[in-house]
């Protein structure tokens, strides 16, 4: 009754560990729960335990969900799980399937805000490459920030060149180890409201002039990343909830670097993963 006070566009909730009814009719499904990495297991044991729990949701999602039906992964290996759903959902289009990477995004524009000395939302265009893991890379090149009434190139605005090529990069990456070094456990809050963000913008469209971060399968085409990857992009939403890339961005040596580094380790991570997958 409490939740129903609450949330007043809430009708029912329902706990189930049925598929039929769990995956039945969907228009968006929000895949959080995943195998955590425990200590001393290996990346390949991680993914060879999660291709069995997405293959399985991905099964669920073609077999009970609407075909129109936005599929949002949020557990970790984000991006591999969410190529994992994905093929395991052969009558859903794969441009239906995403992974967040809203949260690396919105601390991103935290970082520079911080820095800068101005709130979040006069941060605009971050963009966040890859996989979200350590080598996700932040690129703040095409981003800018609001003084005075007016938006500036973030370079100009911080003055700082060897702060966003180094410690600005290294927070961004590792800001999740530091959330469960300080509370012993996960982002929640700020994840929670990265998830709410990513699914606003799907429905509702991103605002005029601004794109976003979204790990969103690779056509081989886009900025030099290998074919058939869940790979975060920058990328804008109309409000027939589709999305597509931001085109044209110019891509210096130092972030072709990183943007190749961080595909590396998500092709790698794909081979693992299908290789489990097949067995599975």
């Amino acid at each position: 009754m409490g939740l129903l006070i609450s949330f007043s566009l809430l009708v029912e909730v329902i706990a189930t560990d049925k598929e039929d009814v769990a995956f039945k009719d969907l228009d968006v499904a929000i895949l959080v729960g995943s195998m955590p990495r425990k200590e001393g297991m290996e990346r390949k044991d991680l993914l060879k335990a999660n291709v069995k729990i997405f293959k399985s949701q991905g099964a669920a999602l073609d077999k009970y969900a609407k075909k129109t039906v936005k599929v949002i992964v949020v557990g970790n290996p984000a991006n591999t799980n969410c190529l994992i759903a994905s093929k395991s959902a052969p009558t859903i289009p794969k441009d239906n399937f995403s992974c967040l990477t809203r949260l690396d995004h919105n601390r991103a524009k935290s970082q520079i805000a911080l820095k800068v000395g101005v709130t979040a939302k006069d941060v605009k265009n971050c963009i966040i490459w890859g996989n979200h893991s350590s080598t996700q890379y932040p690129d703040v090149n095409h981003a800018k920030v609001k003084i005075q009434g007016k938006y500036i190139g973030v370079y100009e605005a911080v003055k700082d060149d060897n702060w966003l090529k180094g410690d600005f990069i290294k927070t961004v990456q590792q800001r999740g180890a530091a959330v469960i070094k300080a509370r012993k456990l996960s982002s929640a809050m700020s994840a929670a409201k990265a998830i709410c963000d990513h699914v606003r913008d799907i429905w509702f469209g991103t605002p005029e002039g601004e794109f976003l971060s979204m790990g969103v399968i690779s056509d081989g085409n886009s900025y030099g990343v290998p074919d058939d990857l869940i790979y975060s992009f920058p990328v804008v939403l109309s409000k027939d909830k589709t999305w597509k890339f931001v085109e044209g961005l110019p891509i210096n040596d130092f972030s072709r670097e990183k943007m190749d580094l961080t595909a590396k380790e998500l092709v790698d991570e794909k081979e693992t993963a299908v290789e489990f997958l097949s067995s599975a």
